[in-house]
């Protein structure tokens, strides 16, 4: 595998090394060893998909809060993806920052997200399917999100009226949830 730093500390793009021959390709997506020499969180204790049936939907900004953090390991096994993380941990230097990458299941780039980071994506084609590893177990209680359209965050989506649910419509502003620096 081949890890990329992004511009976001502990954030990576990680690239799978095709070995091809005539019947297609082999390529490991993910080792354990490889993502401690990385200083990644190896954890997987919980898989997720998301299936979107229109282009243009659009989900997050999503996050598990302190004392229950975790990081993703997300890919896009059919389709392609806009995919946004933000930096929200207190204290870093790239807080409130974002990046975003294109992931989709013909480049098979995958996003890791690191604990204390919001995640969201908006679907550049119809039927696009995500998978997300996670470090931590599901807890209803440590949900938290930010609004996808925060004018302090300035996230260029690529469409600017995106299909979203009520749930994250009603999200809250970054500066509502987090002390104004």
């Amino acid at each position: 595998m081949k890890f990329i730093e992004t511009p976001l500390p502990g954030a990576f793009l990680i690239e799978p090394v095709r070995l091809e021959d005539e019947r297609g390709f082999f390529a490991r997506t993910f080792c354990q060893r490889e993502f401690e020499e990385h200083g990644l969180n190896p954890r997987i204790c919980q898989c997720n998909i998301s299936y979107n049936r229109s282009e243009g939907a659009l989900r997050g900004l999503h996050y598990q809060k302190p004392p229950d953090p975790e990081a993703k390991l997300v890919k896009c096994i059919r389709g392609a993806i806009y995919d946004v993380i933000v930096d929200l941990r207190p204290g870093s230097p790239s807080f409130a920052k974002w990046y975003a990458a294109e992931l989709s299941g013909d480049n098979r780039t995958m996003l890791y997200v690191p604990e204390g980071f919001a995640h969201g994506f908006q679907t550049l084609t119809g039927d696009a399917e995500v998978l997300y590893q996670m470090s931590e177990f599901y807890k209803p209680e440590a949900t938290g999100g930010i609004r996808w359209d925060d004018p302090r965050l300035g996230i260029v989506w690529p469409r600017s009226e995106p299909i979203l649910s009520a749930r994250d419509r009603a999200l809250p502003l970054l500066d509502e949830v987090f002390a104004v620096r």
